[in-house]
């Protein structure tokens, strides 16, 4: 969590550079004070004011809109201050420099997502989406991050903590208070918001997995032995010469990555150098670094060429464990088409053929669905929250039916609400949020 929340922050909201507008953004108690010592005095609440900006001394650095916003009708919920001026660094550094000799000091990466949380104005989603919106790699991804923004997401997971509760309530009252001996089997009642709370586990649970890759996106890594087409690949799914091809084998000797667009999945492609025996020096060190990144990848694309009977990477060259696409390359050197193998993709790099269905491929052992409208950015600790809660949930479910042990389902009804309020924050550590609001830029 961050130091001194009583302290009035102050950073720029636009990225490092020259631009047409800089703004510049602060936040606290001081808010007022140090906007009638650079303005003047203090403009409409909520209002564009074209208003000048003057240090310390009462010399004028520059003009331009401001924008105030009293507490707590405010993003932070603290009265807000911005000032958008000419987009030069040198102005923005003046600016923010008058303002830290009035009593500010500079924000902290997500200081003012962090203060709006804290001051109940975001959920722990909902703060966490403006960094996703704001790092989105496709259209589809943005939609999905703004609806998070929007409440969606926490919307999901509000419905189902009130199923939890009122099916922990119905079970904490029939022990509590029995007018006769309990039989909870026989409970329809309690039986339906049992068969209720799991389908809406199994429902959401999708949706987030759905949502962590929209957000994190599939790394693909293309591996295979010299000169079989892999940077000819890269090239065309990119759509970029990004790589350089030649005859000679062993061209490519580092990492080269590229991001493409699947149907609104941000797909990571990486190149890497042919994979051979006896490599000379240079060659062997591409070949050390595509086996390190081979380790994080999500799945691997194995080209071979389709007019070589010897192209093909023997079996202890590939990792075990990781999802796999077969693909035989330069299908366009070939006079009459090949049989087609089993599990093998035939493509040419040149001409394209095969290469929708290569793509549509990736999109199947990404394990990704278009989800249009109804989708929503989601985290891998947000996953592991929820699987966490469902855990409780099926635990307690088991016990209740083999032992009839409502006692026991109740407790874990209780333990699944609580790892549910740690996605939203409402259950959440300290280092916990200093690691989330560390991510943001500074300025949000």
């Amino acid at each position: 969590m961050m130091d001194n929340f009583t302290d009035t922050i102050v950073a720029s909201a636009t990225p490092p550079g020259v631009g047409g507008v800089g703004i510049v953004r602060l936040s606290g108690k001081l808010t007022e004070s140090i906007a009638r010592n650079i303005l003047g005095t203090l403009p409409e609440p909520r209002m564009a004011t074209y208003k000048s900006f003057r240090d310390k001394s009462g010399q004028r650095i520059d003009s331009g809109l401001v924008l105030y916003f009293p507490a707590p009708l405010s993003f932070t919920g603290e009265s807000v201050l911005e000032i958008q001026g000419h987009g030069g660094p040198y102005l923005q550094t003046l600016i923010i420099d008058t303002i830290l000799d009035l009593g500010a000091r500079y924000a902290k990466p997500g200081e003012f997502s962090q203060r709006a949380f804290l001051n109940g104005k975001l959920d722990l989603v909902q703060a966490e989406s403006i960094s996703d919106l704001i790092n989105a790699g496709t259209n589809q991804a943005a939609r999905a991050a703004f609806r998070s923004l929007t409440g969606v997401f926490s919307n999901y997971i509000d419905v189902l903590s009130n199923k939890l509760l009122k099916l922990r309530i119905h079970i904490e009252a029939a022990i509590d208070f029995p007018e006769e001996e309990i039989n909870f089997l026989s409970d329809k009642l309690l039986l339906n918001r049992i068969a209720d709370c799991e389908e809406v586990f199994s429902d959401l649970l999708k949706k987030t997995e759905q949502g962590t890759l929209l957000r994190d996106g599939f790394q693909v890594v293309i591996i295979g032995k010299p000169n079989v087409g892999k940077s000819s690949l890269l090239n065309f799914l990119s759509e970029q010469d990004s790589a350089i091809v030649t005859e000679v084998a062993g061209t490519t000797r580092d990492i080269l990555r590229e991001r493409i667009n699947i149907d609104g999945l941000t797909v990571e492609l990486i190149d890497t150098a042919g994979l051979r025996d006896n490599p000379e020096i240079v060659e062997a060190e591409g070949i050390r670094r595509a086996h390190k990144v081979m380790k994080t990848a999500d799945a691997l694309i194995i080209v071979e060429d389709i007019t070589d009977p010897n192209s093909a990477l023997n079996a202890n060259q590939i990792p075990s464990g990781l999802p796999t696409i077969h693909v035989q390359n330069k299908l366009d050197l070939c006079k009459v088409k090949p049989k087609a193998i089993e599990n093998h993709i035939q493509i040419s790099a040149t001409t394209g053929e095969g290469i929708k269905q290569l793509r549509h491929q990736i999109r199947m052992i990404a394990g990704y669905e278009n989800q249009g409208e109804g989708a929503f950015t989601a985290r891998k600790r947000h996953i592991q929250s929820l699987k966490q809660a469902a855990s409780h949930f099926y635990n307690g479910k088991k016990v209740f039916y083999e032992k009839h042990a409502g006692e026991l389902l109740a407790e874990e009804l209780r333990l699944s609400h609580q790892a549910l309020g740690e996605i939203v924050g409402t259950v959440s550590s300290d280092d916990l949020l200093g690691h989330i609001f560390s991510d943001f830029c500074i300025g949000k």
